[in-house]
């Protein structure tokens, strides 16, 4: 079960609540107001510098311009109410 805290302590020990769930020693804390919890204080998961870039690499190739450009026409037909 993780740690519960008052609002008022939570905002005398703020930098030492997020330091603890920052290195680790607690998961997370709860925020408590008139003993009922209002908030959990996690650490944010950052992926690794470069960890989401190239994700679907190869699974997908890029059309054409020729294909990109064929509907063109159709919606530029859409905004203006014409007929291609």
């Amino acid at each position: 079960m993780p740690p519960v805290v008052t609002m008022h302590a939570a905002k005398s020990q703020l930098s030492r609540l997020v330091e603890a769930v920052e290195n680790g020693a607690e998961r997370e804390i709860i925020l408590a107001r008139g003993g009922k919890p209002v908030a959990r204080l996690v650490p944010l998961e950052v992926a690794p510098q470069g960890q989401r870039l190239g994700l679907l690499e190869g699974r997908y190739s890029a059309p054409s311009f020729e294909a990109f450009a064929r509907d063109d026409a159709d919606i530029a037909a859409l905004f203006t109410g014409s007929k291609p």
